[in-house]
């Protein structure tokens, strides 16, 4: 069976920013988290994969389809969550549902009951008149209401409650259960992919950073904290967003095991999370920084 989602070699040049040579591979039964800094091209990469603009070089498949031949029959099988409300404020949860329905030929109606009951949703309320995180789970219940195989979300936590928060990532969670969904998790609250992320992918000005499993993340990367005097004599080494102050150094390390041979007692290594992993390997060091 082929991957779900299929990035290969994409470029995309706008005037003054670039997309370069994006590659990403999501197989089915697994959630993504996409993340990176504001501008670092999250977005524009989940509107190539949508069709929503036009690439400039490279291959997009979704469940194995280009995703500009075969648009249609992709979009009937992809959930939408996103940030912003695109819908109609002026028409209510059950009106609003009532237009988008006919757009799906696998509109599952007793799907959708079961979600609005399970969401508490008011379907006689209007869009406007909802709680953002009311709005976030009507996206999520028409989402999931066609039998979508792929989830894109684009900063859907996104100024949520931490209750509301939970309740999403119980949901996808639950989701992928069936191992023949996987979700595409675009966000800057890195802590949400702590929990529920099965692999994380990192852009960083428009490049691809990283795109490895957490757990191969949390667990050969580390953190590297020690004297200056420390640093200067190992200088060379593979450390990544170097920060020096006058109480001493601090560091990402991509491989724990080795980073213990060459300093031993010498420093102090501390486990990452992904935020960690996320700001030291996009802030600029204020030091020689030596990768490999």
């Amino acid at each position: 069976m082929s991957s779900i989602l299929e990035i290969a070699n994409v470029s995309k040049k706008y005037k003054g920013f670039e997309l370069k040579d994006i590659n990403i591979t999501l197989e089915r039964g697994y959630i993504m988290g996409f993340i990176g800094p504001n501008g670092a091209g999250k977005s524009s990469t989940i509107k190539l994969i949508m069709n929503l603009i036009k690439k400039d070089s490279g291959e997009i498949n979704v469940f194995g389809l280009d995703n500009i031949k075969n648009e249609i029959e992709i979009k009937e099988k992809i959930g939408f969550v996103y940030d912003e409300n695109y819908y109609y404020e002026e028409l209510t949860i059950q009106e609003m549902k009532n237009l988008i329905r006919p757009f799906y030929s696998l509109w599952d109606e007793a799907a959708f009951t079961k979600y609005v009951k399970d969401f508490n949703l008011p379907l006689k309320k209007k869009i406007k008149q909802l709680s953002k995180g009311m709005k976030m789970k009507f996206s999520l219940a028409i989402a999931l209401s066609h039998h979508a195989e792929l989830l894109i979300m684009d900063e859907p936590t996104s100024g949520l409650d931490p209750l509301v928060r939970s309740e999403l990532l119980e949901i996808l969670q639950s989701l992928i259960q069936d191992e023949n969904k996987s979700v595409f998790f675009s966000t800057h609250i890195t802590s949400d992919l702590d929990k529920i992320a099965d692999y994380i992918t990192l852009i960083n000005n428009g490049e691809i950073v990283l795109s490895k499993t957490k757990d191969e993340l949390i667990d050969k990367y580390c953190i590297v904290k020690g004297r200056k005097d420390t640093l200067a004599a190992n200088i060379e080494e593979p450390l990544i967003g170097i920060k020096v102050n006058e109480y001493g150094f601090e560091a990402l390390s991509k491989n724990k095991k080795e980073i213990r041979k060459i300093l031993g007692d010498s420093v102090l290594y501390e486990k990452p999370t992904i935020e960690d992993i996320l700001v030291f390997s996009t802030r600029r060091s204020d030091h020689i920084v030596s990768s490999y």
